[in-house]
C-alpha cells in the first residue's frame, strides 16, 4: 500500500477541493488511463484495489502506471458512531 515515508503531522485539515485540474490531466505512460467522474477523495486502500484488479484483468500482459499517490490523510469514523471519545485507544 502507498504511503509516505515519513510525515510532520498525523493529521491534516480537510480542506475544499476547487476547480478543474491544470496539471496531471493527460495520459503521461502508454496508451490508455483512467478519468474521475466527479471529485473526490481517493484512498491508498482505493488505489491498491484498483491496481490488482487491472492487473488481474490484463492477466499480466500489460503495464500499469500509478501517476498518483495519496499524500494527505483520508480518516472518518465509522458509521452510526458518536461525536468525540478522543484519539486514545478504542
Amino acid at each position: 500500500m502507498l504511503m509516505p515515508k515519513r510525515v510532520k503531522y498525523r493529521r491534516v485539515h480537510r480542506g475544499r477541493m476547487k476547480g478543474k485540474a491544470t496539471r496531471g490531466n493527460f495520459v503521461a505512460y502508454g496508451e490508455f488511463g483512467l478519468q474521475a467522474t466527479e471529485p473526490s477523495w481517493i484512498t491508498s486502500n482505493q488505489i491498491e484495489a484498483a491496481r490488482i484488479a487491472m492487473t488481474r484483468y490484463t492477466k499480466r500482459g500489460g503495464q500499469v502506471w500509478i501517476k498518483i499517490f495519496p499524500d494527505k490523510p483520508v480518516t472518518a469514523k465509522p458509521a452510526e458512531t458518536r461525536m468525540g471519545s478522543g484519539k486514545g485507544s478504542p
